[in-house]
């Protein structure tokens, strides 16, 4: 029987997905944006593991590659990297200490990293520019922004009480 938190993973996709077509793009800076799937992404892969993450990084990355128009399994590749490293924080007993607002916001920008890294080897075809420039403005600039926005977002996030 499929879990009712599986299903709402995917249905918050198209709104996330809207938010980053739509909204995101009129909060960059220098063509520096944020990915809020990325951050949707690692909250699941804590939260639910690093197998769920994985194939959840797979059928982000697949929908957004189809519904974008990009080339097909670069954005794919990218979050199920991604979701396979966040989701190595994914432990019953560390999994409130993972969610804390700085702890979040540094495995989005470790996940970030690796997601822009892969998603720019990818889609990337100059190759007379610098590597160290490429790393740096492509993969580097937006997992910082992305890991600022998390830290934000999980700064207003409702904790738990134990009573």
């Amino acid at each position: 029987m499929i879990k009712p938190q599986y299903i709402l993973s995917i249905i918050l996709f198209f709104p996330v997905l809207l938010i980053q077509i739509t909204v995101v793009p009129l909060l960059s800076i220098n063509s520096v944006i944020p990915d809020f799937i990325l951050i949707l992404l690692v909250y699941y892969s804590i939260t639910q593991g690093q197998i769920y993450g994985s194939v959840l990084g797979f059928i982000y990355g697949f929908l957004f590659d189809i519904i974008t128009g990009s080339l097909i399994g670069s954005t794919m590749i990218a979050k199920i990297l991604a979701g396979f490293t966040a989701g190595y924080f994914s432990s019953e007993n560390k999994r409130d200490q993972y969610l804390i607002p700085y702890n979040f916001a540094l495995i989005v920008l470790l996940s970030g990293i690796i997601d822009s890294t892969v998603n720019t080897f990818f889609s990337s075809v100059e190759f007379n520019t610098n590597i160290i420039f490429v790393f740096f403005e492509h993969a580097l600039l937006p997992a910082i922004y992305s890991a600022a926005i998390a830290l934000m977002i999980m700064i207003f996030y409702p904790r738990r009480k134990n009573f």
